[in-house]
């Protein structure tokens, strides 16, 4: 604010002033948290004066009104410019770093390919008590409950399962 009775500080006091609590409540009404208010007045009040000082102005509120405006639709601007710029980045990070690389990814599932493959191969009860097991994580109890069979018969097929599948895979070159 300009000095006491300087002819700006009367000029703010008769011009300014009483419409400042006015344009910070709009302010707040329609940006709420998401701008600094007062830095948007204060660089607004500074604006007007130096647009005063070049030529009188004949609407002080109204420019006052529009200057504090255009600086929170600029900050805004800039803000969301920001934000997504920030989560470009952050999801590009994500992206590079942490990503596997093409070669791990097709290799993976040359594998998923060789292991569904190996467990389609096994006999049909076989595959049915493998399939609870390892794919939807059924206890043997459960397997033995579902298909009527003896709790030692799920084991074994789960044994003979684990069995054939890894040899399959061995014969694929896959440990």
């Amino acid at each position: 604010m300009p000095p006491e009775f300087s002819e700006q500080s009367q000029w703010y006091a008769l011009h300014l002033e009483p419409h400042r609590n006015a344009i910070r409540n709009w302010l707040l009404s329609r940006y709420g948290e998401q701008c600094d208010v007062d830095d948007i007045l204060q660089e607004a009040v500074i604006r007007v004066f130096k647009a005063n000082g070049k030529s009188p102005l004949k609407s002080p509120k109204s420019f006052f009104f529009a200057v504090a405006r255009n600086l929170a639709v600029d900050h805004m601007r800039k803000r969301k410019k920001l934000v997504t710029e920030s989560l470009m980045d952050e999801e590009a990070l994500s992206i590079f770093d942490e990503g596997e690389s093409v070669e791990e990814i097709a290799s993976r599932n040359h594998e998923l390919e060789i292991l569904t493959q190996a467990i389609q191969s096994l006999p049909e009860r076989c595959r049915r008590v493998f399939t609870l097991s390892k794919v939807y994580g059924m206890t043997y109890k459960d397997i033995a409950r579902e298909m009527d069979i003896s709790f030692n018969t799920v084991s074994a097929q789960i044994a003979i399962g684990v069995s054939k599948c890894t040899e399959y895979m061995k014969r694929y070159g896959r440990d």
